[in-house]
């Protein structure tokens, strides 16, 4: 991400550690779109845009992994 903003930046360094290299492995990933009001947009990449699991499992772990390590009141929505 260019011209990425420190939040964003944050983020993604969590995500680095958590949930991302379990993504990869799975042949997928995630792309931060926007942070506003503690809501966090994504959009799944690779075999997460079309995995039934994505839309559940992998989204409350991303939440839960940034409610602990970055806010508890954070929200993320997926995006297409």
């Amino acid at each position: 991400m260019t011209n990425e903003n420190p939040e964003l930046k944050k983020i993604n360094e969590i995500l680095d550690k958590t949930v991302r290299p379990f993504m990869q492995r799975d042949g997928g990933d995630l792309k931060l779109i926007d942070l506003e009001n503690n809501v966090l947009r994504i959009s799944y990449q690779g075999s997460c845009g079309s995995c039934p699991h994505a839309k559940m499992g992998t989204l409350m772990a991303i939440e839960s992994a940034l409610k602990e390590n970055y806010n508890p009141d954070i929200t993320v929505k997926i995006v297409d």
